[in-house]
């Protein structure tokens, strides 16, 4: 008896699943347009007005944190500022390419020579502006070695420009507008001032006497009405095609007194396009292994 008033009391026990408990201060917002509910995240003003106490402080200590960060941040930027040097060199090497000691600054249109690295060794500032070269644009630059100012608008260069550059060996002037030359440093070997306005007064008597290295000379497409004096026994080739170059003497290339002096070194030396018959001066080239290039009848 007992167990059918137990049977008939769970048949009428109703079977009611309760309700889930309500959900209190959800963030979840559902997207009822989709298949599937997807939490989609809040926006910005959702967040604010909704953040309980707790993630309200987390954020906010979240924002003092960067704020602390930006602090430290400028100050280290306060700290580590370049310095006047840095800061002297770096628009060179932003305009131009600064590599490995050698600084390209071709045809970038600049009109003087810009603040170099120390440490250059070569500057190639090939087609530009160029008017006049003095002696600051290399006065702390010791170690230069090659300097390059083809195809610019150079008139002027001041006696001293180069009396610092105890290393330089190669300076090309080519295509400018020189009418005369400055004093040279002493290691030089090889000149280029081809293509310009060179008169023979102005080049000194002793510019090229003390340049005992100097081994490849090129003053071709001047306006030269003789050959430059005490040129150094080390010259290998000299380039003096197309001057207005009328003579030569004896002491020109050779040594009037000595006819057993023979110039070894010399391998080319080029005087076509001068009003000079060279055949007239037989006695000017007695010393040469190799007769110049030129007219001769």
């Amino acid at each position: 008896m007992k167990i059918l008033q137990s049977t008939l009391l769970l048949l009428f026990v109703p079977l009611i699943k309760p309700a889930p408990p309500t959900q209190q201060n959800s963030h979840i917002i559902f997207d009822y347009g989709t298949d599937n509910f997807e939490e989609i995240l809040p926006t910005q003003d959702y967040k604010d007005q909704y953040l309980d106490g707790q993630n309200i402080k987390e954020r906010e200590s979240t924002i003092i944190s960067d704020e602390e960060s930006l602090h430290l941040q400028k100050d280290e930027s306060l700290t580590s500022l370049p310095s006047k040097k840095e800061n002297d060199e770096m628009p060179t090497c932003l305009l131009c390419v600064c590599l490995s000691g050698s600084v390209y600054c071709e045809e970038v249109d600049i009109d003087v020579v810009p603040p170099l690295p120390k440490e250059s060794a070569y500057l190639y500032a090939r087609f530009n502006k160029i008017k006049k070269l003095t002696a600051k644009d290399f006065a702390e630059i010791p170690n230069l070695r090659r300097l390059d100012f083809t195809g610019n608008l150079i008139e002027d260069i001041e006696d001293s420009t180069f009396s610092k550059l105890a290393l330089l060996e190669e300076l090309t002037l080519a295509e400018n507008q020189l009418l005369k030359l400055p004093v040279l440093p002493p290691k030089l070997i090889l000149f280029n001032a081809k293509y310009n306005k060179i008169k023979s007064r102005g080049i000194k008597a002793n510019t090229f006497k003390k340049l005992s290295n100097l081994s490849f000379l090129y003053l071709d497409h001047n306006a030269l009405e003789s050959v430059p004096l005490n040129l150094p026994e080390s010259l290998r080739v000299i380039h003096l095609q197309f001057n207005n170059i009328t003579s030569v003497t004896d002491d020109t290339f050779c040594k009037a007194n000595d006819t057993r002096y023979i110039r070894n070194l010399i391998e080319e030396i080029r005087l076509e396009g001068n009003p000079i018959i060279l055949g007239k001066y037989p006695n000017s080239f007695i010393c040469l292994k190799r007769l110049p290039v030129g007219s001769y009848f």
